[in-house]
């Protein structure tokens, strides 16, 4: 069967990185992250914060092959920040858009548990 291995789900080869970057070298200020056993659930959101960026041309994500796990998010800016900083930033807000949302989910379980 061409199934992976179950555990090659959750465990990254030993000396690979979780995330790789490559430059393109057709277009200006452009790169592709691959990053390792993720798939659509971060490759979408990241996609969604980073097309918030003024500062992003183009953002996009795939995932190469359905038995492959990792996906590849192509990003553009317009110069003013590489391609590796709009990551960083829409990642950043990302973590602090979450962290807002389970204080309130905790806030609201809490209130219910009490009445």
């Amino acid at each position: 069967m061409n199934a992976p291995e179950t555990h090659e789900l959750f465990t990254l080869p030993q000396g690979k990185n979780k995330v790789e970057y490559e430059v393109d070298s057709r277009i200006e200020n452009a790169g592709t992250f691959t990053i390792y056993l993720e798939d659509h659930t971060i490759g979408n959101i990241a996609r969604m914060q980073l097309l918030q960026d003024d500062k992003v041309r183009f953002a996009g994500y795939k995932a190469p092959h359905p038995l492959e796990h990792r996906i590849q998010i192509r990003i553009q800016t317009n110069g003013q920040i590489t391609p590796h900083q709009a990551l960083m930033d829409s990642l950043s807000s990302l973590t602090m858009t979450f962290k807002g949302l389970q204080t309130q989910f905790e806030k609201q379980t809490k209130t219910m548990s009490t009445n």
